[in-house]
């Protein structure tokens, strides 16, 4: 199955309804470990992307990434703004037209993410959005490189995520404000990760209901 930009809108209005759905549960961990502040500005952010997404979606996906980049970092602010602007500004130098296969668009997973770990000065294990991006990273480049199929391929995925996050709960934050916590942050999940797990949990959710 190739996906085209067409399912944008879709993919867009269910991610805002899912962050608002936890948006509680988010904004008290970040009030916890960061500046309270990061649903909000990424809410912000969904909804400038939301007021353009009709016409994201007759693009093709490098030009969309771009474009959709550009607005997550002018309009979220912070940390997380530049970070998720960095994400798909990466992703949108994939070569491809209006359609991405699954080999292309690991391949260019894998590139946003390490743009992503180049603009935080950040790897995994420390307490960031970046220990939900890099497994799931990995997790798609293997099945690409071993053909496994697009279907099990979302079903796994997601459970990466889930794990990716989970994994934060025993982490020392060694970044952002969080680091000044020291080892009272430890037993909490990271809001970045959060949101990040939960955005790809929704984006895997919708397109295997397209698949099957």
């Amino acid at each position: 199955m190739l996906i085209t930009p067409k399912i944008l809108p879709e993919l867009i209005q269910a991610i805002i309804t899912d962050i608002e759905a936890n948006a509680e549960v988010v904004t008290e961990l970040d009030r916890i470990l960061g500046d309270g502040d990061h649903v909000i500005n990424l809410q912000r952010g969904l909804n400038a992307v939301a007021a353009k997404v009709a016409d994201l979606s007759e693009l093709e996906w490098s030009t969309a990434w771009q474009q959709i980049g550009m607005l997550l970092m002018s309009t979220m602010g912070g940390a997380s703004g530049s970070l998720f602007g960095t994400f798909f500004l990466a992703l949108s130098k994939v070569n491809n037209n209006n359609t991405v296969t699954q080999a292309a668009f690991a391949q260019a997973f894998m590139q946003a993410v390490t743009k992503v770990k180049q603009r935080g000065k950040a790897e995994a294990g420390e307490k960031t959005m970046l220990d939900v991006l890099i497994p799931v990273a990995e997790h798609l480049q293997h099945n690409s490189q071993a053909n496994i199929s697009l279907t099990n391929t979302l079903i796994q995925v997601i459970t990466v995520a889930e794990t990716g996050v989970e994994s934060t709960r025993e982490m020392l934050a060694t970044k952002g404000r969080a680091s000044y916590l020291g080892e009272r942050s430890l037993g909490r999940l990271d809001a970045g990760a959060k949101t990040s797990q939960l955005i790809i949990n929704t984006i895997a959710t919708t397109l295997q209901a397209h698949i099957t």
